[in-house]
């Protein structure tokens, strides 16, 4: 079940007249529980089960561990949450990638997998609740927060159907305090989530599926024939199409959030106008870059240590960042290239701060267009489907792919669309780069905002455009 379908129209209809049942807020709770429950059944069943064992264990682990004083035993419940949770994501994520690069070696030693044991499914939205449940877990062992009594109150944590299958990560310091009292949208509030659902669909329906999403499909199928405006084109096309198409679903979940009266956190804030590597990852999946810097570089020592291991630690998070988006080594390179960024960009940082101020600030146009261009080249890498159809649009970019103007790969037209577009956009980012789109309404007279919204509202309804899920949902 998707946001952009009848289907969950129906379904919001169903949870939001939910609020009004003549029950207590348990029972409210647990209903939503069950509701979010049916939301992730959608896709494939069966994967229920895995989700509710996670829940299980790891509510069982944190009670235990605040009821035990002896060290081993608490790191003991935090390892046997640690090997279920990063098992069962290995498992169904990265078994196949895993095999498939060992498999010669496997074979030549006699070694023959059998049938079957490679899993054909991936529960969607598996690498979001757990990485949440671990957050909780870890944040328990580390006596940040205490564990929730109530299983159905940790449950609606993790299955909360907004947030369940492509985010944000929500702490539970965030969303468990929401459900100790009742909470009902008032009329603002659910007005403002109806916005925020409307402008996440036209961002994913319009923008990513209908405007650039055939761009890029374009390019990087036939990458090879791409000539340096088709290949920048098509790269353009998808730095557009990734980001409608996953803040326009982190704005619609926070908005179908909001329409329950909850809170979820920014995911996205204008991430094309970062000025660095480092702006850029707290401006872009906020929730996932925050969650890798807490349990993962941190942990390995953050820049706490010596130069080169802070370098190390840096790049090996990120190399696993990327990771965490796909087991293909497109990923890996990805994150490695953002790894690199961001070494490189602590390099430079010390030299750069004994620059003139005068000059600074007329390199700060520069700057952001430097990240934007390295940012766009690294997705190059993220979207195409192997390394060779990736490198195909990488030779493009700069200049090593097909010459000339006959057996054009895109019509002018579709060149046109993803260079306005995605300039547009930019010009949208840089403008509202330190403001939020509630500030950017207030500002504006309610009529201004009555027009945009039934435009809105017209274009979405209206736009046709081929059937596409989240890309997210892969992850």
């Amino acid at each position: 079940m998707v946001f952009n379908s009848l289907l969950f129209l129906v379904f919001f209809t169903l949870v939001s007249g939910a609020q009004y049942l003549p029950l207590s807020w348990t029972g409210r709770k647990l209903v939503l529980t069950l509701l979010s429950y049916l939301f992730y059944a959608a896709w494939y069943p069966p994967t229920i089960v895995i989700l509710w064992a996670s829940t299980c264990l790891d509510w069982i682990v944190t009670r235990e561990m605040v009821r035990t004083e002896r060290q081993s035993k608490r790191r003991l419940l935090l390892l046997a949450s640690l090997a279920f949770n990063f098992g069962v994501l290995g498992y169904f994520k990265y078994s196949g990638f895993v095999l498939d690069n060992l498999s010669p070696a496997l074979a030549a030693l006699g070694v023959h997998v059998p049938a079957g044991f490679i899993p054909h499914v991936l529960p969607v939205g598996i690498s979001f609740y757990t990485f949440m449940s671990l957050a909780y877990v870890i944040d328990v062992y580390r006596g940040v927060t205490k564990p929730v009594s109530s299983l159905v109150d940790f449950a609606l944590y993790l299955t909360f159907y907004p947030h369940l299958v492509a985010g944000p990560i929500v702490r539970s310091q965030d969303f468990l305090p929401q459900l100790e009292t009742p909470r009902r949208a008032a009329a603002a509030d659910f007005g403002w989530g109806l916005l925020l659902l409307l402008f996440g669909l036209f961002q994913k329906v319009v923008v990513a599926d209908a405007l650039l999403a055939p761009i890029a499909d374009r390019v990087f199928t036939g990458g090879a024939s791409a000539n340096l405006v088709e290949s920048w084109a098509g790269a353009l096309a998808f730095s557009g199409q990734i980001f409608c198409d996953f803040a326009g679903y982190s704005t619609c979940a926070v908005g179908a959030a909001a329409c329950l009266g909850f809170r979820l956190p920014e995911n996205f804030r204008r991430p094309y106008a970062a000025l660095g590597f480092t702006d850029f990852w707290r401006r872009w999946h906020i929730t996932l870059s925050s969650w890798l810097r807490d349990y993962l570089y941190i942990s390995l020592g953050g820049n706490r240590v010596g130069k080169w291991r802070t370098l190390f630690n840096l790049m090996l998070t990120m190399l696993l960042g990327g990771l965490w988006h796909g087991a293909a080594w497109n990923f890996v390179i990805w994150g490695g290239l953002h790894g690199l960024f961001l070494c490189t960009e602590r390099e430079l940082k010390p030299l750069l701060t004994r620059a003139p101020a005068r000059w600074l600030a007329a390199a700060r146009p520069l700057g952001v267009a430097l990240t934007f261009v390295c940012v766009t080249f690294a997705w190059v890498f993220f979207r195409a489907r192997t390394f060779h159809e990736a490198l195909a649009v990488a030779r493009g970019m700069v200049g090593l792919g097909r010459h000339g103007s006959t057996g054009a790969l895109l019509h002018p037209l579709q060149v046109a669309t993803a260079l306005v577009g995605v300039g547009f956009m930019l010009l949208i980012h840089l403008h509202y780069r330190d403001s939020s789109l509630r500030q950017a309404l207030e500002r504006k007279p309610s009529w201004v905002v009555a027009a945009a919204v039934a435009c809105l509202v017209f274009v979405t309804i209206t736009t046709a455009g081929e059937d596409r899920a989240f890309i997210y949902f892969q992850f």
